[in-house]
């Protein structure tokens, strides 16, 4: 749609600038801009989704660590405090862990201070209060939210949308588990961020589907003790990126390993 708009002004402006086409042209041609602008202000509008949004963790954030994405230290893992905790409605049972959000307070002129973040969502907010179904809520954690509101807020009306992941090095494989039972940690996601389909391969095997355990703790049942290891990854926009022997043969139960990343 958006395109469709540019490309419709861009041969307006591009079109013959003489005192006869603007005759020609007369009311509807300025209409006709006119309605594109229109078109375009409320196409860039409705990008934006209402919610609400709270806080938790503590002034250091410490208390959103770990959490139902299963990234454990979030510092560690480059998440930082700039993080959020989904409600029901929009964490979609883990799927949507990684991926990355614009936030911004929206009509509060008491609460609310200028200003957006950009968040990742690393946790769930369980069903309660603002949290229950069908609500879309944001449980930020408390340094991010005092970015965008007031303390003594509490619960703001926020705006927010979905946007890219810039994340620094490549994607982070952890792998748990035990023989015949590779549980895969995927972090460190750019691009979308929420990963919605992983494959790996060692060097004796072909390329295997894994099951996605709980958050983004991928698994796969095949026995895979001394090979290397190579991982595709598919996030929720349909792109892939794959990471060849990221492990070498010699990789060991909890250990991570960096691979590829999206750009």
């Amino acid at each position: 749609m958006v395109n469709w708009i540019c490309r419709s002004l861009n041969m307006l402006l591009r079109a013959p600038t003489s005192s006869s086409w603007f005759s020609e042209m007369g009311a509807l041609g300025f209409m006709v801009v006119g309605l594109l602008l229109v078109a375009i202000r409320a196409t860039m509008a409705s990008s934006w989704i209402s919610a609400h949004a709270t806080f938790y963790g503590g002034s250091d954030a410490s208390g959103t660590m770990s959490g139902a994405c299963g990234y454990g230290n979030l510092y560690s893992q480059g998440y930082g405090a700039n993080t959020a905790a989904l409600s029901t409605a929009l964490f979609n049972d883990g799927l949507s862990c990684g991926a990355c959000f614009q936030v911004m307070c929206n009509d509060d002129p008491q609460w609310c201070l200028r200003g957006s973040v950009v968040v990742t969502a690393t946790n769930f907010c369980p069903p309660g209060g603002w949290c229950n179904p069908p609500l879309r809520h944001f449980d930020l954690s408390q340094p991010v939210f005092l970015k965008i509101a007031k303390y003594k807020a509490g619960v703001v009306p926020i705006l927010y949308r979905r946007v890219p992941c810039h994340k620094k090095g490549g994607i982070r494989f952890t792998i748990n588990g035990h023989s015949y039972f590779n549980l895969v940690l995927i972090s460190n996601v750019g691009g979308a961020g929420d990963v919605h389909g992983v494959w790996i391969k060692g060097s004796r095997t072909g390329w295997q589907s894994m099951s996605r355990n709980w958050g983004q703790n991928w698994q796969s049942n095949s026995y895979l003790n001394g090979q290397s290891l190579s991982f595709k990854v598919t996030t929720s926009d349909g792109r892939s990126v794959t990471s060849y022997n990221v492990a070498s043969a010699n990789w060991q139960f909890g250990q991570t390993f960096s691979g590829a990343q999206f750009h």
